[in-house]
């Protein structure tokens, strides 16, 4: 056996499944096995696995045993005479691993190998190629000194920045992204170390492999996509911990006592400082739109108030200064959460949901300022006026942060994007089929033929034309059909238009999706046909809302509701759980084998709860979790909570 592949998956399975298939492809006329390590993974990339790919050798794993000790039981079961380390969020090239391989044996030397990695939009990824994380190299990455001089040979140690990215180079770190490693180099030096449960445990590997005798190279001639981040959600104040706690032990293990303390030293710092950053960096993205208008509204408020006085009672000063202090900020707060409730702080800018939520608000306000008593009924003209002058600072505010994004006066309403395919002829246009399927409504969709372009008015050229297309067609997104196209060839093409102010995404063959290096940071672009009504932004909301509703009800009437249950202390036990966004009130059943659906919290009732029979079939409890999904709706959970109300407590 040549070659080994081994992947750790993590609840990824769009991106595991796109791996496989590129890793098929570039198997092709070469002894090698496959073995995927899944880490307990919740997302269906078991069931995906068995049904796709039964040619991989599959191991599963009940709980997250972390990336060392997952690879390391796959290690001791292959045979290969190289064993590759790789990424699921991954896309190797036809001839990625035979050109590797080829090295290896054309090095003895080489005890563990790396190669050019790009990200989605054909970038070049700066991890590369590293170099020792010495405490001096580790302060300028996290200082910014290495993003201020990249190129030098003093400044830019941890990426090693003085050497090119397309000259093969020996490297003090490997990316355990793609690692190329000797089996003979691994029975001399060890496996990976299991004291690290995720990140670095490749820094620890090479420079084991380093100690041993052997080379770590850096080899350009071959690439692959990595999709960074996607396994691991990097802005987590756990990610920060995680990696820096890892650079201790580093530290800890191959550093003398004194670099040692200082490397601690700055761990500790860096710990701290990213940990502070990315908590105030949420906080301000959950709050700042909200906080903006509530300032902005405030004062706004105050002159309204100032202006009305004065106009018709005479003189400036004639409300209580408690009207400003007191009854206009909970004006504020009842308009924008009515606001929120309807949907006019979701990520798609919706001037009805925001006109709704803020017409809404005012209704809620008008009738509590009837119910108040009437040293508090300051003004019901200040409160029509209000809500409406609210309406117009929110939109303004809209139309500044859309001109500061896109450099238009508009209200920066997401607009349906235009498309090309590439692809042959038949492949188009299923991927063109499957875009429509999905919430996207493209505004337009050219199919870009690899070869001669058929006769076909949705054909729009051949791919030697795409810059042209991309020009004329004012296409914003470019979709690869790995069906129709070699990996390298896309690889190349994203290379090639790189320049061009588009995005790029792939669709793998036979599969209901496509992915793109937008995917990583928001999942909403990854299209997949939308079986998930469950998962839309709205819908999200609207349960969480429900829940906290009815846990405030439950926990009102506990007293009451209590003497109805099955298991009144495992009621009280899920208030707290759905209280912490622990668990949901309603959803699958059988939450362990919902393939591809949208993932949701563990929940306490599901569809299955409002049918009489004690006992569903497999198929039937399927087809209940494709219809709850496909066609959410509160009133769905409701009737649900209804029917199974006793075992609110299960």
């Amino acid at each position: 056996m040549k070659l080994s592949v081994i992947i750790v998956n993590y609840n990824v399975k769009y991106f595991l499944e796109h791996c496989l298939y590129s890793v098929r492809k570039a198997m092709r006329d070469m002894e090698a096995e496959v073995f995927v390590v899944d880490n307990n993974s919740v997302d269906g990339s078991v069931q995906m696995l068995k049904s796709k790919f039964p040619d991989v050798t599959l191991i599963e794993n009940k709980e997250n045993a972390g990336f060392a000790k997952a690879n390391n039981q796959a290690i001791r079961m292959s045979k290969g005479e190289y064993v590759l380390l790789l990424n699921p969020d991954t896309v190797v090239e036809e001839d990625t691993f035979s050109k590797c391989v080829d090295f290896m044996d054309s090095h003895p030397d080489c005890g563990g190998l790396g190669i050019k990695m790009i990200d989605g939009q054909g970038n070049i990824l700066k991890e590369s190629k590293r170099g020792f994380p010495t405490p001096w190299a580790s302060f300028c990455k996290m200082s910014g000194l290495t993003s201020l001089f990249p190129h030098s040979k003093r400044y830019a140690q941890y990426y090693m920045g003085h050497l090119s990215y397309d000259k093969t180079a020996e490297v003090d770190i490997l990316a355990g992204a793609y690692m190329m490693l000797r089996r003979e180099c691994l029975d001399k030096v060890g496996l990976l170390d299991e004291d690290y449960f995720m990140y670095g445990e490749d820094i620890d590997l090479s420079y084991r492999i380093t100690k041993g005798g052997y080379r770590n190279y850096y080899y350009p001639e071959a690439r692959i996509i990595h999709y960074k981040g996607e396994s691991t959600k990097k802005a987590s104040l756990n990610y920060v911990y995680t990696f820096y706690n890892a650079m201790a032990i580093f530290a800890g293990k191959h550093l003398g006592p004194k670099q040692n303390r200082l490397y601690s030293l700055i761990i500790r710092m860096a710990i701290w400082l990213r940990a502070s950053l990315g908590f105030l960096s949420r906080i301000f993205k959950a709050f700042a739109l909200p906080l903006l208008d509530f300032v902005l509204i405030y004062v706004a408020f105050y002159f309204l108030e100032r202006a009305w006085a004065l106009s018709y009672w005479g003189r400036a000063d004639y409300y209580p200064d408690d009207y400003m202090l007191v009854a206009v900020p909970c004006y504020i707060l009842i308009l924008l959460l009515s606001v929120y409730v309807a949907g006019g702080y979701t990520r798609t800018l919706r001037v009805h949901k925001i006109l709704s939520g803020f017409f809404s608000g005012m209704i809620l306000l008008l009738v509590f300022y009837s119910l108040m008593p009437a040293e508090l009924r300051y003004s019901r003209a200040l409160v029509v006026m209000g809500s409406v002058m609210s309406f117009a600072v929110v939109m303004l505010v809209r139309i500044v942060i859309g001109f500061v994004r896109s450099g238009s006066f508009s209200l920066g309403e997401e607009r349906s994007l235009r498309y090309a395919i590439i692809a042959d002829e038949q492949e188009a246009e299923r991927v063109a089929g499957l875009i429509r399927q999905t919430e996207l409504r493209p505004a337009f969709i050219g199919l870009v033929s690899v070869g001669p372009k058929p006769e076909k008015e949705s054909f729009v050229g051949e791919v030697s034309q795409i810059e042209e297309i991309i020009r004329i067609y004012a296409i914003d997104e470019v979709i690869f059909c790995a069906k129709s196209l070699t990996q390298t060839r896309i690889n190349n093409l994203m290379t090639l238009l790189s320049r061009y102010n588009v995005r790029f995404t792939i669709a793998p063959p036979t599969a209901d999706f496509v992915i793109g290096s937008n995917t990583i940071n928001s999942p909403s672009d990854l299209y997949v046909i939308n079986v998930n009504s469950v998962s839309s932004e709205d819908n999200r909301r609207k349960k969480r809302l429900f829940d906290l509703g009815l846990c405030l009800f439950l926990s009102l009437f506990y007293f009451f509701v209590f003497w109805f249950q099955h298991r009144p202390l495992g009621l009280l036990k899920n208030i707290v759980l759905v209280l912490l966004n622990r668990k949901t009130w309603v959803g699958y059943c059988n939450e362990g084998q919902v393939g591809s659906l949208a993932s949701l919290k563990p929940s306490v009732l599901n569809p299955g709860d409002a049918l009489p029979a004690e006992h569903l079939e497999q198929a039937t409890l399927h087809k209940l979790n494709l219809l709850y999904a496909r066609n959410y709706s509160l009133a769905n959970d409701y009737n649900i909570i209804i029917k199974g109300f006793r075992h609110l407590g299960r």
